[in-house]
């Protein structure tokens, strides 16, 4: 089961993850049309989902953060928002969710709430996420939460047999809170 809420949306709540939630996060990562959006190219057993929980998830001392996407309790998904540099000044945003619940905008409540979390609480300056070619649905969250397309990585990941262009979004303090803040 969950861990306890740490964010909490209209719809849902952003919780710990624990041991517990192993399971799914591994059947998760797995699925071949979750993981083609990751650029996950190598099964993921669960010692190696076990490593991933005690390495990352679970290291107090690390900058990161990981939660499970939940409504109800329920798992449906992850993000995360990770330092990309030593200063803390930019933070990528990673998100999945299991593909049933793709489109009903959960995606976009739990990158609100974590894009929000990273500005006031992480003190970060700029958070960015990165959509590869294809991923329609990701590219709309960055779009509605007001996150401007930086660049496009031309051919920069091999997906599915392929080449495929990575789009860059991103989102600068001042703007996401606006001018008056």
């Amino acid at each position: 089961m969950p861990g306890p809420v740490f964010l909490r949306g209209d719809r849902i709540e952003l919780r710990t993850v624990e041991a517990d939630d192993l399971d799914f996060l591994q059947e998760t990562i797995n699925d071949p049309d979750v993981r083609r959006f990751l650029g996950s190219r190598s099964p993921i057993n669960g010692e190696q989902e076990r490593e991933w929980y005690e390495e990352r998830a679970s290291d107090a001392d690390s900058d990161h953060t990981h939660l499970l996407i939940c409504r109800d309790g329920e798992a449906m998904g992850t993000i995360s928002l990770h330092p990309h540099d030593s200063t803390g000044v930019n933070a990528e945003i990673g998100i999945s969710l299991a593909e049933e619940f793709w489109g009903e905008g959960y995606g976009t409540e739990a990158s609100r709430l974590i894009t929000d979390f990273g500005f006031r609480e992480r003190r970060h300056h700029r958070i960015f996420a990165r959509v590869f070619e294809g991923n329609v649905g990701s590219a709309r969250i960055w779009e509605k939460l007001g996150f401007r397309h930086e660049a496009t990585h031309v051919e920069a990941e091999f997906l599915d047999g392929e080449y495929v262009n990575v789009e860059r979004y991103a989102v600068l303090e001042d703007e996401w809170f606006g001018e008056d803040e």
